[in-house]
């Protein structure tokens, strides 16, 4: 039998691909959920505040008249309340997502190395980790440069980022955008050329972005991305994600080439 709760959960729905989406989200048992959706059971109280919760709206919200609740959610615009042909960014986005190539066997774990932006002369050690979620290619960088140290001696700190994106495959090229997830100041673009090896280990490319500096000052440098593996202990590769000096002997002489490898032509960076 329908309920005004189930009608509403039924509306906050629709908003999303499927129910086994929202149920993996959630942590609560598909089955048990589709009681709720279905007004054979209510959910307890500790799970209605989950389900407001992820939703956006307070738990006595969810038994309102079924009216009365769809104005209510229309009127704040939340996400959740959003349908798919009204929201002008995915749409934007959708050619886009259907025109690039997957990326299936790029999936895994790098370690990315850069001319660090901020602190030039120095090369930035981050981590990467490119997955697929429902057809789409995100990823997460992780990276952390150590805070400037006093004179009386070594840093003590570390500065942390962690930069959320998408990639896509495009002409023979991997085009990867992301913003730092933590203050959200920044966006960054990185160009990387694919592999048309059998096996994939190193893939040279460009980055842009600005300097966490107080300048803010656009930048531009190669970049390499070193191929890990699949599944890897990610405390172990974090602990290597810092600051390395040019010379330093854990940045092997392959990587560092790469790195200084680019020539002008045309008043344009060129990758060999």
């Amino acid at each position: 039998m329908s309920t005004p709760l189930s009608s509403n959960l039924k509306l906050l729905c629709s908003h999303y691909r499927s129910i086994a989406e929202i149920c993996r989200k959630l942590a609560i048992n598909r089955a048990q959920f589709n009681k709720y959706l279905s007004g054979q059971s209510r959910p307890t109280a500790y799970n209605l505040k989950r389900i407001g919760d992820f939703f956006g709206v307070e738990s006595y919200e969810l038994g309102l008249p079924p009216e009365q609740f769809a104005k209510l959610v229309g009127a704040r615009g939340g996400e959740s309340t959003a349908s798919a042909g009204a929201d002008p960014l995915g749409a934007l986005l959708e050619p886009l997502r259907q025109q690039a190539g997957s990326l299936s066997r790029y999936c895994g774990y790098y370690f990315e190395y850069a001319n660090c932006m901020s602190v030039p002369g120095s090369i930035l050690l981050s981590l990467v980790h490119l997955h697929e979620d429902a057809g789409n290619f995100l990823f997460e960088r992780q990276e952390r440069q150590e805070r400037a140290s006093s004179n009386s001696g070594p840093a003590e700190d570390w500065v942390r980022c962690r930069y959320l994106g998408a990639a896509f495959n495009l002409q023979d090229r991997l085009f990867l955008l992301d913003y730092e997830s933590l203050t959200l100041n920044e966006m960054s673009q990185t160009i990387l050329i694919p592999s048309f090896k059998s096996r994939i280990t190193r893939l040279n490319g460009l980055k842009t972005g600005v300097s966490s500096g107080d300048r803010r000052t656009p930048a531009c440098t190669r970049v390499v991305w070193d191929y890990l593996g699949t599944e890897i202990n990610r405390v172990a590769a974090y602990r290597q994600v810092m600051l390395y000096a040019p010379d330093d002997p854990r940045i092997d002489d392959d990587i560092r080439q790469r790195l200084a490898g680019a020539r002008m032509r045309h008043g344009l960076f060129e990758i060999e």
